[in-house]
């Protein structure tokens, strides 16, 4: 099966997430969208990130209708900071029936000759990118398998949904209703 790792913090889901993701579905061969929720990336402070099983839930509650995406706490068992090149290995090795292929935007992709043995991302695993407004792909390595996606984007993000609820102001249609709710239960992000 060809699955699509999309990692992230997830810091909360929103719909600009699921709408990549969907966009990943529905024009590319990938058969299942694994939402891979880092417990902190190496390269993000962690100070402003809600529990890592509390952000879980809030993905498993976007995702509950969809049964072509799946949540995924693999990193909260592996050592951290979280590398990207680690999960791989780990997945590739439980998983040797799968291929897997990393989703990023071009923000995250034209950083990756800072990541942890890129040298191996670059050879051993494949790469959609879709575009971020003002990061162009600025140079695919020879021998790279990877695309770019030209997928319908919205300009959020969680810090600014995070904002939003310090500032007591609506995040309503920024996020899945059912997650909306249960943000507001829960007091996050206050």
């Amino acid at each position: 099966m060809k699955i699509g790792l999309y990692f992230g913090s997830f810091n909360p889901i929103h719909t600009g997430h699921l709408i990549i993701a969907e966009h990943v579905l529905n024009y590319t061969e990938i058969d299942k969208v694994w939402l891979v929720i880092s417990p902190q990336n190496p390269l993000k402070p962690s100070g402003s990130l809600l529990g890592e099983y509390d952000r879980l839930h809030l993905v498993n509650l976007a995702i509950e209708n969809s049964s072509h995406l799946k949540a995924v706490d693999v990193e909260f068992r592996l050592p951290k900071p979280s590398y990207t090149i680690t999960t791989l290995t780990y997945l590739t090795e439980k998983y040797p029936d799968d291929e897997f292929t990393v989703i990023m935007g071009s923000d995250s992709f034209n950083n990756l000759p800072k990541w942890r043995n890129y040298e191996q991302l670059i050879r051993d695993y494949s790469f959609l990118i879709y575009l971020r407004p003002g990061f162009p792909v600025e140079k695919i390595e020879k021998g790279m398998n990877a695309s770019i996606l030209d997928a319908p984007l919205l300009d959020i993000s969680a810090s600014f949904i995070r904002n939003n609820i310090k500032e007591d102001k609506s995040i309503r249609y920024l996020v899945p209703d059912n997650v909306y709710e249960y943000i507001q239960v829960n007091n996050y992000y206050k």
